[in-house]
């Protein structure tokens, strides 16, 4: 007799469904408000399980269904590496529903449980994964101001919150949910939590500080440079030189004495040693021909040449390098090849970087001749609020994001890379300028609206006169690390709270079967 084929629960499906709609909430596909719509699904589906084999199960369905899309970008990075991360990090939300309590304070312990497994994804492993997160998604939408209070971390709450909230004291969601046979209902937890973020979302612009946008000190005319170029290409297939010349040739589109800084992407040159190079002498001409310092990408070799160094330096146009930032946090298995021994003994193509970047150890600033300072986030760095964060504590009036997507196909990572640049300029209130060889370039504002977006591909020069704001946000002041210990503290909360009242449900369900009349034997049941 054939198996019957068992089709997934709908609460699995649910869950599933759930995940997609965040995933489609993420640039480049997403529209804001589906992220919160797919926690409220996400509730609706772990809510129901009896087990904690059901909340794992659901809770990783979640998670894969989210991030097996919004990371699709790994695939050209490192295919066996986006696989094993997608499915860890999901095991990360299957972690948290599993953990998280299930009584009537489950709408405050869950938002906070999946927020500090985000927090964990966010550091770990290899320094951190910061991608396709909640507060991405939340970029072009009106909550993204949170961040000016407690950055990607309260906002990635704040996701979480108000969508399992609406699971909760909505009387319109339960009763929807109940229709289809799951358990749901309004609890005053909920109404408070709810009540609590949208009190944290209207505190928004009160953590601005006192010399943010209303009195910016001064300007500046900057001018962006993309050489352009096609996607999809890697340096050790790259001739450095081609890079070089695009630049260059754009370059010479600016007019003499039009702009007070030039900035070029990340690894534009790559040389053995910048100072007293051909390349240095080509861009000083340009310097000296417009009147103004270059900030440009370069790439060189350490002393003994086993490893190389990102850097991003400021060019006179006397000639000097006057200041210089190296890259810190680096890409894994972009830049350096974690467990290069253990992954070549298995076969894997470590080739492919075959020297590890060093890791740079300076503050992330930048200064000019004038003394106006940039903070400085190259590349992969900007996705983490705490680098950006670190170049305004050194006193940056203005972040620069300088980077290199060119390794990649599709436009996945470079849109959320976007989204990310928003969020910086968002949480520290300042102008962010991103520069890429081939896509995209924008000015971002201090709300974070997009400038002047480039294409793909296309050459371009973009020329803006930006604020130089010197307020700093509460962000700014607090950084990350309160905001865990407050959600640790909550969580800690909620748990010991619903501990009593399952202690008492298990107590009643053993009295109940204790009380209830034994069956009677079938030999008793016999007749005589």
């Amino acid at each position: 007799m054939p198996r019957r084929l068992h089709l997934p629960s709908r609460p699995s499906v649910l869950a599933v469904v759930g995940g997609l709609l965040v995933a489609a909430a993420l640039p480049p596909w997403g529209f804001w408000p589906l992220a919160i719509l797919g926690v409220a699904v996400f509730e609706t589906a772990v809510q129901s399980a009896t087990t904690g084999r059901q909340r794992l199960a659901r809770g990783w369905l979640f998670g894969a269904a989210w991030l097996f899309p919004g990371m699709c970008w790994m695939w050209f990075l490192t295919a066996p590496g986006y696989l094993i991360a997608a499915s860890m990090f999901a095991g990360l939300h299957a972690v948290a529903a599993w953990f998280a309590p299930r009584g009537s304070w489950r709408v405050v312990g869950r938002p906070v449980a999946h927020t500090l497994v985000e927090a964990l994804r966010f550091s770990f492993p290899f320094g951190g994964v910061p991608l396709a997160s909640l507060a991405i998604g939340q970029a072009a939408g009106p909550f993204a101001t949170v961040a000016r209070v407690g950055g990607s971390l309260l906002l990635t709450w704040f996701v979480f919150q108000v969508g399992f909230a609406l699971a909760g004291p909505s009387p319109v969601v339960p009763a929807l949910a109940r229709q289809r046979g799951i358990t749901a209902r309004g609890e005053w937890h909920g109404v408070i939590a709810f009540v609590t973020a949208m009190a944290v979302w209207l505190a928004a612009p009160l953590a601005v500080g006192s010399s943010g946008a209303h009195s910016p000190a001064r300007t500046m005319r900057v001018a962006i440079v993309q050489g352009g170029g096609p996607q999809g290409t890697r340096a050790i297939s790259t001739p450095a030189g081609i890079v070089l010349e695009r630049h260059l040739e754009a370059t010479q589109e600016i007019e003499p004495g039009s702009v007070d800084l030039v900035v070029w992407p990340e690894n534009v040159i790559d040389v053995l040693v910048f100072e007293g190079s051909p390349e240095l002498a080509a861009v000083t001409a340009e310097a000296a021909r417009i009147g103004a310092p270059f900030a440009v990408g370069i790439t060189e070799d350490t002393a003994d040449g086993s490893q190389f160094l990102n850097a991003q330096v400021v060019v006179t146009p006397e000639g000097e390098v006057v200041s210089r930032y190296e890259k810190m946090r680096r890409v894994p298995f972009g830049e350096y090849m974690p467990l290069r021994g253990l992954l070549s003994a298995l076969g894997a193509p470590t080739d492919l970087v075959p020297r590890d970047a060093k890791a740079g150890t300076g503050p992330a600033v930048l200064e000019l001749p004038d003394g106006t300072r940039l903070a400085t986030v190259i590349s992969w760095e900007v996705f983490f609020g705490g680098r950006a964060n670190e170049g305004v504590e050194a006193g940056g009036d203005v972040i620069i994001n300088p980077t290199n997507g060119s390794s990649y196909t599709l436009t996945v990572l470079q849109s959320q890379q976007v989204a990310s640049s928003r969020l910086r300029a968002i949480e520290q209130n300042r102008w962010v300028v991103q520069v890429s060889p081939t896509g995209f370039s924008a000015f971002i504002s201090p709300d974070g609206d997009v400038y002047q977006r480039t294409g793909i591909s296309e050459r371009a020069v973009l020329t803006r006169t930006i604020e130089l704001h010197t307020g700093r946000t509460w962000y700014s002041h607090t950084g990350d690390l309160p905001w865990v210990a407050l959600f640790a503290v909550l969580l800690a909360v909620a748990v010991w709270r619903t501990a009593p009242a399952s202690r008492t449900s298990l107590r009643r369900r053993r009295t109940s079967e204790l009380s209830s009349p034994a069956p009677e034997s079938a030999s008793a049941a016999a007749p005589q």
